[in-house]
């Protein structure tokens, strides 16, 4: 139970890589708010197998590129559980857009949730967050440094993500709040399945890729999650910790 009694705050965690951390925190011991900005039956569903499994949890519909959702999210965070100890920036749009099709409409988007969300619930969370500090946890992308042809907008807010992490650990180490990076590969979860990036030649080539052989799931990028945001990771702020069994 290495979160024993902490309450984390994961963004995007109606389903796929956010949903899997939720229910690790939960069955690590921490009191989970399991936010989402549109889906409210999938994060209804996350909710409930986290209390039929003894855990605590509650949803929270906010869109994270929205100032006033957010200082909501954190708000009734507080209202429920008193505290904040772990946020993990999960919340994500991803699109695979080439160069000559990308609009403004799409920039904005992929920088609004993906950049300037990931921000603005940092500084929620470091308000809030006692004396002991607290763990942010960014959930980046093996693109930020390997980008593929179609995902310039979206590797572009990765590699801003991974830079935010540097910085904020050096601005919030003060305050004992530990800021680190997770990037995942290819990871099966429900929006992969929906994009059509599982089955046939495009799993093919990614799975070429991985030395240790398979596609990641959620529950992979999860372990290293706990990790990050348990005591065991104390000495560990500014990182980026790569979860892809070893995709280049």
């Amino acid at each position: 139970m290495k979160l024993q009694d902490k309450v984390a705050v994961v963004t995007g965690a109606s389903k796929g890589i956010g949903a899997g951390i939720a229910k690790a925190f939960a069955g690590a011991g921490a009191k989970v708010v399991v936010n989402y900005a549109k889906d409210k039956m999938r994060a209804a569903k996350v909710v409930d197998d986290i209390i039929k499994l003894g855990g605590d949890a509650i949803a929270v519909q906010a869109d994270i590129s929205i100032k006033d959702d957010v200082e909501r999210l954190f708000q009734e965070t507080l209202n429920s559980f008193h505290r904040i100890d772990i946020l993990v920036n999960n919340a994500g749009i991803y699109d695979v857009t080439m160069l000559e099709n990308i609009t403004v409409d799409n920039l904005h988007a992929n920088i609004n949730t993906n950049l300037i969300g990931a921000i603005l619930c940092v500084q929620r969370a470091a308000h809030f967050m006692g004396e002991n500090g607290g763990s942010v946890i960014n959930i980046s992308s093996t693109v930020s440094i390997n980008p593929m042809p179609g995902t310039l907008v979206y590797a572009a807010t990765k590699a801003a993500l991974d830079n935010v992490t540097k910085v904020l650990a050096k601005e919030l180490g003060s305050k004992k709040i530990r800021v680190n990076t997770i990037s995942p590969g290819i990871t099966e979860t429900e929006g992969s399945h929906e994009k059509g990036f599982m089955g046939g030649e495009w799993e093919a080539q990614l799975l070429a890729q991985i030395p240790l052989g398979r596609i990641a799931q959620p529950e992979d990028i999860a372990k290293a999650a706990v990790f990050l945001a348990s005591d065991d990771a104390g000495w560990v702020t500014g990182e980026r910790l790569q979860v892809a069994g070893g995709q280049i």
